[in-house]
């Protein structure tokens, strides 16, 4: 019996496209790690981007470094050992590493505990612990963390430095704690201090005006960065008027504090190295992930980027804070905001990443001068800003959306007020808590409508529901019809049997079943699957091979016995069930993404030139997406030569579209075992001219010569000989296809200018396999298909 219809993911339906430019896979291809990038010249785009970076990282590490406490010299070592260190070993190329906002809490606390070279040594010890994680290849692990732990931790930290910081705009000094801080807050509003409000004041306008300059000249002032401005202008005006303020004090290098061994407890110690790490490591991989998504939602050579290797990325940032606590530097972790920028200014390479880390070092040797103008107000308001942003509306709404505002909730208030550990740990308690509840909460009903009965199961059928699902079952009379309808999206091994076993019992005494809800997958009244079946029981959504894991078709026709017996699996009523089907469990997830690609139109990469054969799923065999693919579909998967009499326009319309309008990077043909349109081929030439699908097949033509002329030594398959003639000529007119494609205008200056690549693709119905033409095909002198495996990237383009 199928167990499920829904991903087990929401955020696992992101946008992102096959980061090769030869792949046709798309969204939810798995991961393998990149082939490790070869080592290019400097860009001119790596070299822009990394001075953008540099000019919002210079600030902001002095920033965060102010609140947290530690010596101003210990933000632009971090950001200087992030570049360079976690720059060259990590697996995210286009990811800034440096001292994070989410981390101020964290070390604010430690420094408050041990001081501040055992703070260092603490963040040496937290950089061991993540070289060994990485070793254990245990990164995408911590993906598994609720994202609403995630938010509600970023949330709490976001509330702890928006209020700490509160205190320094007004001309004041922070507290140990936020309740301490709040306690003062209207002490501190009786004491205003006017020159720093002064200060603050023009640095958050300058922050948040910037921006939104409109017209040309907001174009051009938006390639300066928001925080520069907004401190640079503010330091500028304090030095104009001469305001006395407390300004930023940078001493001598030769004074700089390195790392101690930290003394205290072992279990606070070992605490603190665990929060440490903990933070560090889900911040940098869940910003690895974002980048990624930014990366393959781009267009040009940005695009071409692999994917992140996370275990990679975690070794890369375990080595950076091992250097950077012991230089005396804040903890390392990867940096949304610089992130984001990187990639928007157009960087192409890790290069730019390193270099961003050269001109911190460069500014902290001879900048000092002038760093010591910018006033400590303005550096609170900067990070003040940057911890209100943190509680961001837009998580709030997905978490809600979810229902999984209570863990949010509980994990913001536990940092707030707890710590981040403890807030963590309390926010993944109840994380699971509401996970065994929605678990173990079934509601299962019976009622009789016009002499059927239905059985209606809402929640997770598990064998905490059995004893439950039994008795309601039993109250179905022997020898009548009923309806069992699942409204879930899991079913274990228990309850499976025990559907099966009633339905046996109750088939055997005349009556008759059916199976409604996205779980009618059951087929064979013995235990197994049905031909159309994708899941195991147990099994959960979004981690099998088959169609329905959010992006495959609707109700499969194998119901078996669930069907009502003389009802067609293929009549209008079951194509409704599955639209239903989807609004109820699909649309919610999918809803914001199609909502953004109807806002900002289609960009897909590729052109997937397919048959119109049913069991050809292009979703499902690519694992794409919306937005991924541009599909054309026929019989034959055939490509009209251009200005042929009686030729077929609507093909040739869609490549032109797909090439000249849409700018696809790739045009792959793609044809398949057991083809009808081939048989007809063998069959008759054209399968008879007087029809429309004879002269529609007389397109192919061409490709029935070309096995004629190739004979024996033509077009193969890797691995094994092509089953039957059928085959053989399938594999045939892949290539020929891509022949025709070559004589289309739009192709062919595509292919001259190197914007576009060519690949033929077949696929064994039965074997559920896919080859891709990796060797000759479009030379006359034949061509190998080669299997696709399942461990490891794809071919070469062909």
């Amino acid at each position: 019996m199928s167990s499920a219809c829904v991903p087990a993911h929401p955020e696992s339906l992101g946008p992102a496209r096959a980061t090769t430019p030869h792949a046709v896979t798309g969204t939810d291809r798995p991961h393998h790690p990149p082939t490790p990038p070869r080592r290019r010249p400097l860009a001119g785009a790596d070299l822009s981007a990394s001075v953008a970076v540099f000019l919002i990282a210079l600030p902001l590490s002095l920033g965060i470094a102010l609140a947290t406490g530690a010596p101003l010299q210990a933000g632009l070592v971090a950001a200087a050992v992030g570049g360079l260190v976690a720059g060259r070993l990590g697996g995210c190329p286009l990811q800034v590493s440096g001292p994070a906002a989410g981390l101020t809490v964290v070390t604010a606390d430690l420094i408050h505990r041990y001081g501040w070279r055992a703070t260092c040594g603490i963040t040496v010890l937290a950089g061991l612990a993540q070289l060994g994680l990485g070793c254990l290849r245990v990164a995408r692990t911590a993906l598994a963390v609720s994202p609403a732990v995630v938010h509600g931790m970023l949330a709490g930290i976001g509330v702890t430095i928006a209020v700490a910081q509160l205190h320094i705009v007004l001309g004041g000094t922070p507290q140990s704690s936020v309740l301490a801080n709040v306690l003062a807050l209207p002490a501190q509003l009786a004491n205003l201090h006017p020159a720093a409000v002064a200060v603050s004041a023009l640095t958050l306008a300058l922050l948040l005006g910037w921006p939104r300059v409109p017209g040309r000249a907001g174009r051009l002032l938006g390639t300066v960065p928001p925080a520069l401005v907004a401190v640079a202008g503010a330091t500028a005006a304090a030095s104009l008027t001469g305001l006395a303020l407390p300004r930023v004090d940078l001493p001598s290098w030769s004074s700089h504090a390195l790392a101690g061994l930290p003394e205290g407890p072992v279990l606070g110690i070992a605490a603190a190295v665990l929060t440490t790490t903990l933070v560090c490591s889900v911040q940098s991989l869940l910003g690895a992930v974002a980048v990624d998504k930014l990366v393959a939602g781009g267009t040009g050579p940005q695009s071409r980027i692999g994917r992140s290797d996370l275990d990679r990325e975690l070794l890369g940032q375990g080595a950076a804070n091992i250097v950077s606590g012991a230089l005396g530097g804040l903890p390392v972790a990867g940096v949304a905001v610089r992130s984001s920028a990187n990639v928007k200014s157009g960087a192409l390479s890790r290069n730019s990443t390193m270099l961003h880390g050269v001109f911190v070092v460069v500014a902290a040797l001879l900048m000092v001068p002038v760093l010591d103008l910018i006033p400590l107000a303005s550096l609170a308001a900067l990070v003040m800003a940057v911890g209100i942003q943190m509680v961001s509306l837009h998580h709030i709404r997905t978490v809600t959306r979810h229902r999984e505002v209570l863990v949010y909730a509980v994990t913001t208030l536990g940092v707030v007020l707890l710590g981040v550990l403890a807030g963590v740990v309390l926010g993944v308690a109840v994380a699971v808590a509401l996970a065994l509840h929605r678990l173990a909460r079934t509601r299962i009903t019976h009622e009789e409508k016009g002499g059927v009965h239905h059985v209606h199961v809402r929640g997770q059928l598990t064998f905490l529901a059995v004893p439950r699902l039994s008795r309601v079952l039993h109250l179905v009379p022997q020898g009548a019809h009923a309806v069992v309808e699942l409204d879930g999206s899991f079913m274990d091994h228990a309850a499976y049997e025990s559907l099966r076993d009633w339905r046996r019992a109750h088939t055997a005494q005349g009556g008759s079943a059916e199976l409604t809800g996205c779980r009618a997958g059951v087929s064979s009244p013995e235990y197994g699957h049905g031909p159309g079946d994708s899941h195991r029981p147990g099994q959960r959504a979004g981690h099998g091979p088959g169609p329905r894991a959010g992006h495959g078709p609707g109700p499969r026709a194998g119901l078996g016995p669930w069907r009502r017996p003389g009802r067609s699996a293929g009549d209008g009523h079951e194509l409704a069930r599955g639209i239903s089907a989807f609004q109820r469990d699909t649309a919610p997830l999918v809803r914001e993404e199609l909502a953004r690609l109807a806002r900002e139109g289609q960009r897909p990469s590729q052109l997937f030139l397919t048959c119109a054969d049913s069991r050809l799923v292009t979703s499902m065999i690519t694992s794409s997406g919306p937005g991924d693919l541009f599909v054309v579909r026929n019989v034959g998967n055939l490509v009209p030569l251009p200005g042929e009499e009686n030729g077929d326009d609507s093909v040739a319309a869609a490549i032109e579209y797909a090439v000249d309008v849409l700018k696809v990077r790739s045009i792959t043909v793609c044809g398949h075992s057991g083809c009808g349109a081939m048989q007809a081929l063998l069959g008759s030439g054209t399968g008879g001219a007087a029809t429309p699908l004879g002269r529609w097949l007389r397109h192919g033509l061409p490709s029935l010569a070309r096995l004629a002329d190739e004979g024996g030594a033509g077009v193969r398959l890797a691995g094994r000989a092509a089953a039957d003639t059928v085959e053989r000529l399938g594999l045939a007119n892949v290539v020929q296809q891509l022949e025709h494609l070559r004589a289309h205008d739009s192709v062919a200056r595509a292919l001259a200018a190197g914007a576009l690549e060519l690949h033929g693709m077949y696929f064994d119905v039965g074997e559920a396999q896919a080859y891709l033409l990796r060797r000759g095909g479009t030379d006359g002198e034949g061509g190998v298909f080669e299997g696709v495996p399942g461990t490891e990237e794809l071919p070469s383009p062909a």
